[in-house]
């Protein structure tokens, strides 16, 4: 991942973001796009493997990440409500089986979990087929899904890729799951990526106001709470019941990214020959110190290549 540069990064998604809008559907682009969906997939696949193997070390980690797993798909609680049980449940685990600790966690859970499910369930008063009809939204309205994904970005910024899909993509049907991997494919092209993908989504919504909106919604909730605890930033974090929390959330985030992947998977790899682009790029990464970058650029260049080749038929059949 790259270091964030948020001025450089913002003025060049935006800049991603209107090529991409204007030369989408020209051939070499959507060569490139193919390309890198799959390589993008082996990129996103191999950061949560990697952060597995120390959020879900343990027997119980391993049983919290398949249960948040099973109810990111078959709950209506939705990303933040399972985020907030693992971190009860991490308490339970690691800090104490007190009657006094389980009353105050059992407490604190649902006063936390009734606004919580109520906005994450905001929108289902409308048919699902409907919430998923793209149609025009305020500013407001980008601002407050935005806000949700910084505020619940929780084990790394990879859970905002699965915030923006169930929200953006799943909930509210303003982008295709093709879309949203061509932005997290040119997110790969600035600097801190995942937050410029929020840009991206912002300027296909609602253009140059809707990026601006989208970036800083989303950076805005984890800027003030760094500002809030930074003057006891290290007292927090000694904190045995905060340690015992992140112990729960951890590998709850990666259950939720897990059912991301397999999501975003179809579309990323939707052939034999993107399934190969993803095969190699999974086992180079894996065998190899090669940074994402080569990988990215590689893969566009496979899909461009790709793109050429198998338009050299048609060209000769027109020419003949």
């Amino acid at each position: 991942m790259h270091a964030p540069d948020g001025g450089v990064g913002s003025w060049a998604m935006l800049l991603l973001a209107i090529a991409y809008a204007s030369l989408g559907v020209s051939p070499i682009v959507r060569g490139a796009l193919y390309g890198l969906g799959p390589v993008v997939l082996a990129i996103f696949a191999m950061a949560v493997y990697r952060l597995g193997r120390s959020a879900a070390s343990t027997v119980p980690q391993v049983v919290i990440a398949v249960l948040a797993a099973l109810a990111s798909i078959a709950t209506p609680l939705g990303i933040a409500g399972i985020l907030i049980l693992s971190g009860a449940a991490g308490v339970l685990l690691y800090h104490g089986r007190k009657l006094v600790t389980v009353i105050a966690v059992a407490a604190a859970v649902v006063i936390a979990l009734v606004p919580v499910v109520w906005w994450s369930m905001s929108s289902s008063s409308v048919p699902a087929a409907a919430a998923r009809v793209p149609r025009p939204e305020s500013l407001m309205d980008i601002a407050r899904y935005f806000f949700k994904v910084g505020a619940f970005t929780v084990g790394g910024g990879l859970t905002m890729i699965a915030f923006i899909q169930d929200q953006i993509v799943g909930e509210s049907g303003w982008l295709t799951a093709r879309e949203f991997i061509d932005g997290l494919a040119l997110g790969q092209f600035t600097p801190g990526p995942l937050l410029m993908v929020a840009a991206y989504v912002g300027y296909k919504i609602a253009g140059l106001a809707g990026a601006g909106v989208a970036a800083g919604a989303a950076f805005l909730p984890s800027f003030a709470m760094m500002l809030a605890i930074l003057p006891a930033l290290d007292r927090f974090r000694k904190l045995a019941w905060m340690r015992a929390v992140m112990r729960g959330m951890g590998p709850a985030v990666i259950g939720i990214l897990a059912v991301s992947l397999v999501r975003l998977a179809p579309y990323a790899v939707p052939d034999r020959v993107s399934i190969g682009i993803f095969a190699v790029a999974l086992v180079l990464m894996s065998l190899t110190q090669l940074s994402a970058f080569r990988f990215v650029i590689g893969g566009a260049i496979v899909g461009v290549v790709r793109t050429w080749v198998s338009a050299v038929p048609r060209l000769s059949g027109v020419g003949g």
